[in-house]
């Protein structure tokens, strides 16, 4: 694998802030406002990074927000296989459960793999997936969408029937302006799309983020 001597990323990535200057930052697993509670293995700066390909198209997908009144707020993009593993040996941690009543309080621990919030391979270490959402030009407050990033429930899945018909419309006008530049969205979680065709379909990538 190349890397650019100048910011060691693999040739074919780039940081999404170089794409789209001033874009909002929250990158949760760089902290420990996660469900883990904790910064993530691999996490070594609070930085996010996609393909070439997708970070060009959300570059143009926050252009058109722009004009709308709104911008992006990215949460976690490419994830090193690192950070995967940690969420592995963390979800066999049955005893440590610090943050389940912000994250998981009506999913007990030991069935966060069985209902699929949790998988041995994530699609973000291919490097073209995202997890967003939307704030406020004004103000960069977030968009009200029905529940927080990372929520492991019924209502995090983009037809939930718990949402109201504000927040629905909310998600649908991420969803479908994500579309429109070739991002798909994914059922169980609002803020997940992935750009298609995906650049490296059957690459897990594990460099770090930094």
């Amino acid at each position: 694998m190349a890397f650019s001597q100048a910011d060691k990323l693999p040739d074919g990535f780039t940081y999404i802030d170089r794409e789209i200057p001033g874009v909002v930052y929250e990158i949760r697993y760089a902290g420990s406002n996660n469900f883990i509670g904790k910064p993530v293995d691999g996490y070594k700066r609070a930085q996010a990074i996609l393909s070439k390909p997708a970070a060009e198209a959300l570059a143009r997908v926050q252009k058109e927000l722009i004009q709308k009144d709104y911008m992006l707020k990215i949460f976690d993009a490419y994830r090193p296989q690192t950070a995967v593993n940690h969420f592995i040996e963390w979800a066999r941690d049955t005893s440590d459960t610090l943050m389940k009543q912000d994250f998981y309080p009506d999913v007990p621990k030991r069935d966060l793999f069985e209902r699929g919030y949790i998988a041995s391979r994530s699609g973000h270490s291919r490097g073209s997936t995202v997890d967003l959402t939307l704030v406020h030009v004004g103000n960069c407050e977030e968009v009200d969408m029905g529940s927080t990033y990372d929520f492991f429930g019924e209502i995090s899945h983009h037809n939930s029937a718990q949402v109201t018909q504000t927040q629905k419309r909310n998600r649908e006008l991420l969803k479908n302006i994500m579309r429109k530049y070739g991002f798909r969205s994914y059922s169980e979680e609002w803020w997940h799309y992935t750009f298609t065709p995906e650049p490296y379909p059957r690459t897990y990538f594990d460099f770090p983020v930094e």
